[in-house]
């Protein structure tokens, strides 16, 4: 049986060698940009230093995680992190979700084509040009929102001072780049319903929101948990390039804004402390981990066909 069980497993191979020397550049890849970087996880729990490097460093064992816990900022950029997040979530696939049933529903493919190619430009503009963009609209001595304050008579304010504003700033730039684009998955499925079931209704005289609440928003349904399922993975990453290229190293706004990712940045680049900056990213992942598990759990009890495993 085990002679038999291996004739196949060779014939298996003969037969389908292209695709497996096909698949080798990607497995090259996998392995060496995102396992062989995993030994530097030993870095969160020693004081790296140049002399020993990473393997020669003192070991500290969880005194890195203890400072990170103790000092409160691990709670802090956690809960920023997952709220933004959050927020970034629920209004972006919402936003992209009405964005597809509107295109779907407009009768012109012109018009549709063109309201499209609109939303989904911001997706190709860089975060370094959306940084300067908003720069542009807040900065305190010429931007757009204070010159025109001041033509009407009115104080400048100084936006870049007030932390309480960014909470609504960044979800909108999160929309403004994302949502066309996400739109166009949501869309893609849209159109692959069975258009018989729009003209049974029309027939039974279904209005158009009954149509969307009946047959289109049923049927999007497996694909907006598994987008969800996928964004909840990675949802401690943060956004860098958004918070990082829209607020910099603005202190004040750091108890606002200041997410996992920039922390780690910071710790990296600016205080060069590596072994705090690799706890946190440590932290980072197996808590992202813990989420998806989680998420995945419940779907699983609740709707078991749309679960990941």
């Amino acid at each position: 049986m085990t002679h038999t069980f291996l004739q196949r497993e060779k014939r298996g191979f003969r037969e389908n060698f292209i695709y497996l020397l096909m698949l080798l550049p990607v497995l090259l890849y996998f392995f060496i940009f995102h396992y062989l970087p995993m030994t530097g996880l030993i870095l969160a729990f020693k004081k790296y230093n140049h002399t020993g490097g990473i393997f020669g460093s003192p070991w500290v064992g969880f005194d890195n995680f203890r400072f990170l816990f103790i000092s409160g900022t691990i709670a802090r950029v956690t809960f920023n992190t997952v709220l933004y997040n959050l927020v970034f979530l629920i209004t972006c696939q919402f936003l992209a979700v009405v964005i597809a049933i509107i295109l779907n529903e407009l009768k012109s493919k012109i018009i549709k084509k063109g309201v499209h190619s609109l939303m989904f430009l911001p997706y190709f503009v860089s975060f370094v040009v959306v940084g300067a963009i908003v720069y542009n609209f807040f900065n305190f001595e010429y931007g757009m929102v204070n010159t025109m304050l001041r033509a009407l008579g009115k104080e400048p304010v100084n936006v870049y001072g007030i932390p309480i504003a960014w909470w609504f700033i960044m979800p909108f730039l999160n929309i403004w780049k994302w949502a066309g684009y996400t739109s166009v998955i949501y869309l893609a499925g849209v159109t692959g319903i069975d258009e018989q079931l729009y003209e049974a209704a029309r027939i039974d005289g279904a209005t158009i929101w009954q149509r969307i609440r009946v047959i289109t928003i049923p049927a999007l349904k497996p694909l907006i948990i598994t987008i969800i399922l996928f964004q909840l993975g990675s949802i401690l990453k943060g956004q860098f390039e958004l918070f990082y290229n829209v607020i910099g190293n603005n202190g004040q706004l750091y108890n606002a804004t200041d997410v996992i990712d920039t922390y780690v940045f910071r710790m990296l680049v600016h205080n060069f402390d590596i072994g705090m900056g690799a706890a946190a990213g440590l932290y980072q992942s197996l808590f992202g981990l813990f989420l998806i598990l989680t998420a995945n759990y419940f779907i699983k009890k609740y709707q078991k066909d749309y679960a990941f495993f």
